[in-house]
């Protein structure tokens, strides 16, 4: 196995986390990045090494790339994992939080990539590896800013996948489904907290109930490391497929979402929140 200089961003918990210990664990140098430096102590312990990083800090972004390359002169691979969502009613999200979803799962994600891109091209190799999500191609109710990045996400890597080939760099797009993590608790009390005695309580409510419910259902969701082995798995391909579905309900969900029209795909949705 070729040993491979790695970034993980989003390595302090769920998917980023399990991501790291796979590639440390597989031979890999890997350097694990996020703002809680604290929480990585168990990368370091595996042997990886961990960089605090916040992608809307420029300074972070290129003191952290720097790092590496004055390390290894190189970096193989960037698995752009950090993100997070935003769930409630259109009504409900300031325009404020709207914007801050977006310069994280976004543009940060972005910087950080252009940042990564000339190195790459110098070494004429390297994959990008962007973590989407199965809501880059679904919908559902409350989610609009959240799947609003997932699905510019998808198009922004199909766009720089065209623009890089020549250089010899693969762009990879993992469309996780239902992931066990600490995403769904994040998530869901804001989202409760803005609905609180508006007109969109009611749909919170039952989409709050609805998530814990299928959470606790076996075989509706996946552990983390269900993708960090998708991830493995498209790092070590000769020629990588340029989308990765996995985990629980990716594929019966994208499939629905092909072949249903969207009335058909949205009643089925409305049925989950009664």
């Amino acid at each position: 196995m070729e040993k491979k200089v790695i970034l993980v961003t989003g390595a302090s918990s769920g998917i980023g986390k399990s991501t790291a210990l796979q590639l440390i664990e597989e031979g890999h140098i890997v350097y694990g990045a996020a703002r809680r430096v604290d929480k990585m102590k168990d990368l370091e312990d595996a042997g990886g090494h961990a960089i605090g990083m916040d992608v809307l800090e420029e300074s972070q972004i290129k003191a952290g790339i720097d790092q590496i390359i004055q390390k290894h002169d190189r970096i193989d691979v960037l698995v752009n994992n950090a993100g997070y969502a935003v769930y409630g009613a259109i009504e409900d999200i300031t325009i404020d939080e709207a914007r801050r979803q977006f310069e994280v799962n976004i543009f940060g994600l972005a910087r950080l990539t252009q940042e990564v891109l000339p190195h790459m091209r110098k070494q004429q190799s390297g994959t990008i590896i962007n973590i989407s999500s199965v809501g880059g191609k679904i919908f559902t109710p409350l989610g609009s800013w959240y799947h609003a990045t997932k699905h510019a996400l998808e198009g922004w890597s199909d766009c720089l996948r065209m623009e890089v080939e020549q250089f010899g760099i693969d762009v990879v797009i993992i469309e996780p489904g239902a992931i066990k993590t600490e995403f769904l608790d994040v998530m869901n009390q804001p989202m409760l907290d803005r609905s609180k005695d508006g007109p969109y309580e009611a749909m919170a409510v039952a989409l709050d109930k609805a998530g814990k419910e299928a959470y606790n259902k076996p075989g509706r969701h996946s552990g983390p490391e269900v993708i960090a082995k998708t991830i493995s798995k498209s790092i070590s391909a000769k020629k990588p497929k340029t989308r990765y579905a996995s985990g629980a309900m990716a594929g019966m969900l994208l499939f629905m979402r092909k072949w249903l029209s969207d009335r058909a795909f949205q009643k089925i949705l409305a049925s989950q929140l009664k």
